[in-house]
Parts: C-alpha cells; structure tokens; sequence
C-alpha cells in the first residue's frame, strides 16, 4: 500500500466486505499491503485469497472504493474513526473472544484497559425494579472508575447508560466511561429515541461503537451479533433482569463461551420479569446485590469504591421508575395482544 490514507481506504473499503469473516478480511488486507491493489483483484482472485465464496455480493472495487471514501469523510465530519483490530488501541479483550469484529467505527475515546468493564444487559420490558436495579449497579461500578457497556436499546440497557452518567455527574472524569455498542452504523443511534442519550454518553466522554459500516441496514442478526461484542468488552456480565428467550440471555451465553463472569441482580429475583434470571442462578450464575460482592471477587478494595452509600444523583432513579417499568410493561402486553390479534408468531423476548 502507499501512503496512510490509502491504507486507510483499504481497510474501510475491505470492512465492506459483508459475506467475510475477520479473518478472510485479514488475509485480504495482507495482501493489500504487500502492494496489490483491490482494482487489480477479480472475484476469483478475492476468493482464493481469502478461501471464501463471496456468495451474492457484487464484487464491484470501484464502487466499494468510492464507498469507502465517502466513509472517509463522514467519520471526519463525526470526529470518528475505524479501528481495526490489530491497532494498539483496539480493546485487548475484545481481541481474544472466538469471533472478534475485523474493526470497530468509534466516536469517542474507547476506555483505557486499566480497570475492567462492566457488562449490564436485560429485558426491553422491565418492571420497575428492574430499572432501579440497573441503575443503581451502574452508578456504584462507575463510581468506582470502571466502564460500563450496554447496548442502548430501551429498559436496562438505557438505564444502565444513565447510571453511569449519573456517576459522571458527580464525580466527572473518576467515573467510569459508558460505552454503548450500536446494531447500526455509526451515523445512527437505535433506537431513535435515544439520541439524546446517545449524546449525553458522547458528551461525558463516553463512547459509541459498532461493527457495521456506514448506513448499515438493521437485521435481526445484527442484535446476536451486538451481544458478542458487548460481552466481549467486559470482563464480567450482568444480567439485571431477563424473562424466558430475553436478547441478555444470548449475551450471557456468549460471556460464558468468550470466558467471563456472569452474576445476576438479586434485586429483581422472583419478579415476573425475571425467569430468564432464575434460570442463570440455577445454572451457577452469583446473585449480587451490590458492586461491591464484584470488586472484591476480582481483588479491588471494596472499601475503596467512590461513592459508596451514595444515591445517584437523579431522582427520577426513585419512584418515578416504577411508573417507568409499567409503561413499558403495558407496552408489551399491548404489542402482545396485537400480535395475537394479526395472526402473527411473536418474535424473540425482550
């Protein structure tokens, strides 16, 4: 390859290649450097190179180089960037798991790797415990300096992401950072509802990451896929509050896989959003009630955690929340009863 911007090309243009692995997209960006150029290449040649069928994809280089320009200039104009996984700065954890992401797109600055990440994930549809309970483990992990990770979708991802903001609040910079993983290209937040939280993350320097490139359609995959990664951040994996066939289970099966702790809240134990929860306790997963159980199982001070026995410092963290999971709730039993009514097989719990 020439000059760092066209390695920079390469590697997005070569990020674009859905139908491969990481590895394949690997082999592919070797023999870019070694000075051929992806014009040069035929779909054959592609596909010896990397051992893989590019199946339906259209092997157009010209048109995947002028989109990876145009991606180019849309991460400048967001103060991103592509991190691909062999950079210095890429998360070392992440780069272990089975099936690591060839990059991520990032706004933001990605968490230092001096203390370890936290995983908080759950149901869509939370009671309202289940809302308190995320936010108050947020707040007391962030408080004690460590990221939080979460995916941002609505219940206990979002409150989890405002734990952490709530830790930022107080405590400025000594909080830990939040960092939600995105289903969606970078441009975007999901859902659309959170944009305003997705820039409150930004703002307290906090972070936004994702797999998928630039204008990246949403498909169901893409939630799976998510997962991996937000369990592949952490070290540990909380799964707050999860009925039968929750998203947060798939997310506690690949913590298990990738070699990472699994707790669940006992807050929210024996609630009727939570049988997905039980489920993990009787396999073995730890029922905490506090980050505190956490920090000293993974040998910090737990004495030394900032802002122990300290509220989060927004209210609405308090009764509000219970109206909060009701809503929520009553949404599911609404969208429940309108699939009933259609005809329609339900999809995957929340």
């Amino acid at each position: 390859m020439g000059s760092n911007r066209d390695r920079g090309i390469d590697l997005l243009a070569v990020a674009r290649l859905s139908p491969l692995r990481a590895a394949a997209k690997d082999r592919l960006l070797a023999r870019l450097e070694e000075g051929c150029s992806l014009r040069s290449l035929s779909r054959a040649a592609v596909e010896a190179i990397t051992g893989r069928s590019l199946g339906a994809f259209p092997w157009e280089p010209d048109r995947l180089l002028f989109q990876a320009e145009r991606d180019a200039g849309l991460l400048e104009r967001l103060g991103a960037r592509f991190i691909h996984r062999d950079a210095a700065d890429f998360p070392a954890l992440l780069r272990e798991i089975p099936d690591p992401p060839f990059g991520l797109y990032c706004r933001g600055n990605l968490p230092c790797s001096t203390k370890p990440a936290v995983a908080l994930v759950g149901t869509r549809y939370p009671t309202g415990r289940g809302l308190i309970a995320a936010r108050k483990l947020a707040f007391e992990f962030s408080s004690a300096g460590l990221p939080i990770v979460s995916g941002l979708a609505r219940g206990i991802d979002a409150e989890a992401h405002r734990g952490s903001l709530d830790a930022w609040r107080r405590l400025g910079g000594a909080a830990g950072q939040a960092l939600a993983v995105l289903p969606c290209g970078i441009e975007r937040v999901y859902p659309g509802q959170h944009r305003a939280l997705a820039a409150a993350i930004l703002e307290s320097g906090g972070t936004l990451v994702s797999e998928y490139p630039p204008g990246a359609e949403i498909h169901k995959r893409n939630f799976p896929e998510r997962n991996r990664i937000i369990s592949g951040l952490a070290r540990g994996v909380i799964v707050v509050e999860a009925p039968s066939g929750s998203g947060a289970l798939i997310t506690a099966d690949f913590a298990l896989e990738q070699g990472r702790d699994v707790f669940v809240a006992a807050a929210v134990m024996g609630g009727p959003r939570s049988a997905g929860s039980e489920r993990l306790a009787v396999d073995g997963a730890p029922q905490i009630e506090a980050a505190a159980s956490v920090l000293a199982d993974w040998g910090f001070d737990a004495a030394a955690l900032c802002g122990a026995g300290l509220a989060p410092a927004d209210p609405a963290c308090g009764e509000g929340l219970f109206a909060e999971g009701a809503r929520l709730t009553e949404g599911l039993r609404l969208a429940a009863a309108l699939r009933a009514e259609l005809g329609r097989a339900p999809g995957a719990g929340g």
